[in-house]
């Protein structure tokens, strides 16, 4: 493969994608200091294709500095306006950053006779090709889950955002519930708060599953414990962890009228448990201590198709543009001046 050293060098962002992928689907948790370093080297790279311009005198010149604008000064500002109004998780709007200030023009490359990418838009941010690739690929999942449900025959309503889970298997599992015991809901309980909640109060799922009226009873709960943040395998109790002295939290006043004790959970963490209410989380644990299978709704997280969109960017260049070329309206679109 042939290309400037900076773009070459750009590359290096695909491994580190792809394992932040991987972690995202097994954890949904990425850690903040794997961005800093890819920050870091997007400065440098921008540092060094600035310097090999300079002074920055001719037309090409001035269309790299407004791209390059436009990817720091929009995108990444974007990025932060969807995490705000809870769009984007806070790793999903800092994978988005760190690739504007990598990524802020498109890149060139080599292979044999071949060029890529083969599409670029007439806007020519590389960074808002990645978003919108981003967003082509998220839009493949939920038709992946319609086939992965109809070969299995779990038909509902439901089945393009959902799937139907063990829930004994809900110790593991990432999303939130996706049904009441009236019916589907999209407000359903979140599996990682569940998680906080079993954890709080030293418990397990087959616990529940087992003797769900004595979990109802809030006199039953005394000695609690830290609830972590739900994360799967950061168990310091419940469902396979172990407990220390220091997890133990002092046992508060218990109403009596206070079902599975939730109020008291909501009462004695930090923050709200993913939004959790007292309520859903009443309905939530009666559902799964009714039930021996239930829909979730998995969702998909955003790195994901982030990882995808990069790839395709990388190599076939804009989708959307290109699809839109296929039917004309890029053409018209280029005619109109827009």
């Amino acid at each position: 493969m042939l290309g400037t050293t900076p773009d070459l060098l750009r590359l290096l962002v695909v491994p580190v994608f792809a394992w932040a992928a991987y972690r995202d689907i097994e954890t949904r948790r990425l850690p903040n200091r794997l961005w800093y370093p890819l920050v870091a080297l997007g400065v440098c790279l921008l540092l060094w294709d600035l310097a090999g311009r300079w002074p920055l005198a001719g037309f090409e010149d001035r269309l790299f500095l407004i791209r390059v604008g436009f990817s720091l000064f929009f995108v990444v500002p974007l990025s932060y306006g969807f995490w705000w109004i809870g769009g984007f998780g806070g790793a999903d709007a800092k994978a988005l950053m760190t690739l504007a200030v990598v990524f802020p023009t498109f890149p060139t490359y080599t292979v044999g006779s071949l060029d890529l990418p083969m599409v670029e838009p007439l806007l020519g941010v590389f960074s808002m090709t990645i978003l919108t690739n981003t967003v082509v690929v998220a839009l493949v999942y939920p038709l992946l889950l319609l086939v992965r449900n109809l070969a299995v025959g779990d038909v509902a309503p439901v089945m393009f955002l959902g799937r139907r889970t063990a829930v004994d298997d809900l110790r593991t599992e990432h999303g939130r519930l996706f049904e009441t015991r009236e019916g589907f809901t999209r407000s359903g309980l979140d599996l990682d708060a569940l998680r906080m909640y079993l954890r709080w109060r030293g418990s397990t799922l087959a616990d529940v599953r087992t003797n769900p009226d004595e979990h109802r009873d809030p006199a039953s709960v005394g000695q609690t414990f830290e609830p972590t943040d739900g994360a799967v395998g950061d168990d310091p109790v419940a469902d396979g962890g172990s407990v220390s002295d220091n997890d133990v939290v002092e046992p508060a006043d218990v109403a009596g009228d206070d079902a599975w004790a939730a109020e008291r959970f909501l009462d004695e963490i930090e923050g709200t448990a993913y939004g959790t209410s007292a309520e859903s989380l009443r309905e939530g644990l009666e559902l799964v201590a009714a039930r021996d299978t239930v829909w979730i709704s998995p969702g998909l997280p955003f790195v994901v198709p982030m990882f995808g969109g990069l790839l395709v960017a990388l190599t076939y260049g804009d989708l959307l543009f290109g699809v839109l070329g296929l039917v004309g309206v890029a053409e018209l679109v280029t005619l109109l001046g827009v």
